[in-house]
């Protein structure tokens, strides 16, 4: 898809009530690949409205209606999944392998979980005298970022469905172009007409009418730790449900009797994955001191084995970060950590060696990192690994929490007693052990300023109903 220049509103594409284009830019050679245009209030009363109207109709759907229509989703999502993997790739720059292994895999990944805890799911259970039923909450207004864009949408949009919720979408304008083949393939599936709506925008103009928006009454919102508040100040008016899924500073802690070629190695690789741009990034590596050169030497023959280049090469293992906004920040960052005084590994400002077009960043390891620098409190959202010694177990973890975030953790040793115990300390919503990849039934979301709320099966799925309790007498 080159272009989205309408809005999908009640089952249409439809002209945006004050047309103003936004280019879309391949961040790999900066040149610009299609356009969408920037809605305002306007537009989102349009698709409130519908999804307001559809609510009714939709939320008395039976499960066996929705199991249906998410397997005809599965279907059409199938259909279009080159085009996404495609899409992913030439708008926020990831390896056209990593689009098709795990950046489009998210939507069948999440449809396939959203089918399996409706069928299992029970909506009304008797307690004695009380029958408690759980409903859907209504309207929902989605704001998703760029970084894993279809995971993002789908990981909202597809629990809610299953609940019988509908529903307005504002995806990222910096990766937009996903997200109408998604609700193209929403709307070959059949979803009726109002219960699923697109509205392209930035923050200030769409989505702050959505948080604020009277007839919504839920906002779920993933970005940066600064949208979230802006998005929870706009929404408090209308005391409306808010779950957000925010920022990280993952910590990352190797105990001195892991196996250190894969944890080190592995913790590396963890960490450039989409060039850095994951929440979840295990971005503090935490070492310990009497092993600290060890682990560096392990890190810094990792980092050269990063292949920087083109996105639609084979080869390639990173590809640029998505924009040059993100691109001076990590510079920013990165020069930061170099003036505070912390050990430059490898990497370090400007691009690589024989790329001078494109927003690629040098992959970059900073050693003897102390918690209080720069680099090591601000999420950097880049390929930037920072390494951090330890003496003890106890100051790992303290370490580990002294951050505002809370989203992810990781741990890894041989001795499993102790591995639990350090991961039991751990203040995140997630906790990674001996290298533990993600599963899609388990709760995603975070502690402190990481966000509230769960996604992710079925406590995802939970997210978007409500709880009746219908009394009755009791039995003479």
């Amino acid at each position: 898809m080159e272009s989205c220049l309408k809005f999908y509103i009640n089952g249409e594409w439809i002209d945006p009530s004050d047309p103003k284009p936004l280019d879309v830019i391949n961040p790999a050679t900066e040149e610009v690949i299609g356009q969408i245009m920037l809605g305002n209030a306007a537009d989102v009363d349009k698709a409130v409205a519908a999804a307001k109207a559809a609510f009714e109709s939709y939320s008395r759907t039976t499960v066996a209606e929705r199991i249906e229509l998410l397997e005809a989703i599965q279907a059409a999502y199938k259909e279009r999944y080159g085009e996404m993997v495609e899409t992913i790739s030439a708008e926020m720059g990831a390896p056209v392998w990593l689009c098709k292994a795990a950046q489009a895999a998210m939507g069948p990944a999440h449809l396939g979980t959203a089918i399996e805890v409706l069928k299992n799911y029970k909506f009304e259970e008797d307690r004695g005298t009380i029958t408690l039923r759980r409903e859907p909450i209504g309207v929902c207004g989605f704001i998703t970022p760029w970084n894993w864009p279809i995971n993002q949408i789908a990981c909202k949009v597809l629990p809610a469905l299953a609940a019988g919720c509908t529903m307005v979408l504002k995806p990222s304008e910096v990766a937009p172009l996903n997200a109408a083949i998604f609700a193209e393939v929403l709307d070959k599936a059949g979803v009726p007409k109002g219960v699923f709506n697109l509205v392209n925008g930035d923050g200030p103009s769409v989505g702050s009418a959505m948080s604020g928006h009277p007839d919504i009454d839920m906002m779920s919102f993933t970005g940066s730790t600064r949208a979230g508040i802006q998005v929870a100040k706009a929404a408090a008016d209308t005391v409306k449900r808010v779950a957000q899924e925010l920022g990280g500073k993952s910590p990352n802690i190797i105990l001195d009797d892991a196996d250190f070629e894969s944890a080190v190695g592995g913790g590396v690789q963890a960490m450039f994955l989409n060039s850095g741009q994951s929440c979840n990034a295990p971005s503090r590596m935490l070492v310990p001191a009497s092993r600290h050169d060890e682990a560096v030497a392990i890190a810094r023959t990792a980092a050269e084995s990063v292949n920087v280049g083109d996105p639609k090469l084979k080869d390639s293992n990173l590809g640029p970060v998505v924009s040059k906004v993100q691109f001076d920040r990590i510079q920013a960052l990165i020069q930061k950590g170099i003036d505070e005084g912390a050990t430059l590994v490898c990497g370090g400002t400007g691009r690589p060696d024989g790329l001078d077009k494109g927003f690629y960043v040098k992959p970059t390891i900073f050693a003897n990192v102390n918690n209080e620098m720069t680099i090591a409190r601000e999420e950097i959202f880049g390929p930037v690994l920072c390494m951090l010694p330890y003496k003890d177990d106890e100051e790992a973890v303290r370490i580990a929490n002294d951050t505002v975030y809370g989203l992810s953790a990781y741990v890894s040793g041989s001795d499993a007693e102790r591995v639990q115990k350090v991961a039991q300390q751990l203040r995140a919503g997630n906790v990674h052990v001996n290298g533990a990849g993600l599963d899609f039934n388990a709760p995603f979301g975070g502690y402190k300023q990481s966000g509230n709320g769960r996604e992710w099966g079925e406590f995802g799925f939970e997210e978007f109903l409500e709880v009746k309790a219908v009394m009755k007498p009791a039995a003479a």
